[in-house]
């Protein structure tokens, strides 16, 4: 496997469309044998959002712009997006919470590294969720979306 790819050679793009959300992305992590950081190229048209607001509890994450141009939400506070920024999005509460969001009139296309890890915490600001989720080669073993409010006693329904 060759450790390097260019990005204008990155063409296989998968992507979502839901509402005000939708991005196309490719891996590239893998193609060039990442093990503990995965990355990805991500493509959002003009006028959506890639993904919702949200804070990782476990992975860091960082952005560099490619093309276009766009706003970054974190935590309360507005950026505007240009080709070179690069966004640092580490680990934490809802303070650190972040969404790119494509405001221009081009596609807003970036580089997405992020940390690799087996676990993850997420929250979801806007809609008050929490993600709870552990992988393992690459399959989801416990994917758990619930409010922020839900709680349970610890011995609920154990007897």
């Amino acid at each position: 496997m060759k450790p390097l790819i260019n990005v204008e050679d990155i063409t296989e793009f998968k992507g979502h469309e839901h509402g005000a959300f939708e991005a196309q992305y490719a891996d590239v992590g893998g193609k060039i044998g990442a093990k503990q950081l995965g990355y990805n190229i991500s493509i959002i048209p003009p006028g959506k959002k890639s993904w919702p607001f949200h804070n990782h509890h476990i992975s860091e994450e960082m952005f560099l712009i490619l093309e276009g141009t766009g706003l970054l939400r974190h935590g309360e506070n507005e950026f505007p997006l240009k080709k070179n920024d690069i966004i640092a999005c580490p680990t934490g509460d809802r303070s650190v919470a972040h969404q790119i969001i494509n405001d221009g009139n081009t596609d807003l296309k970036y580089l997405a590294l992020g940390t690799n890890g087996s676990y993850d915490i997420c929250e979801y600001p806007d809609s008050d969720k929490i993600l709870s989720r552990a992988t393992s080669k690459g399959d989801s073993k416990l994917w758990n979306i619930s409010k922020g409010k839900e709680s349970y006693d610890y011995f609920e329904g154990e007897e």
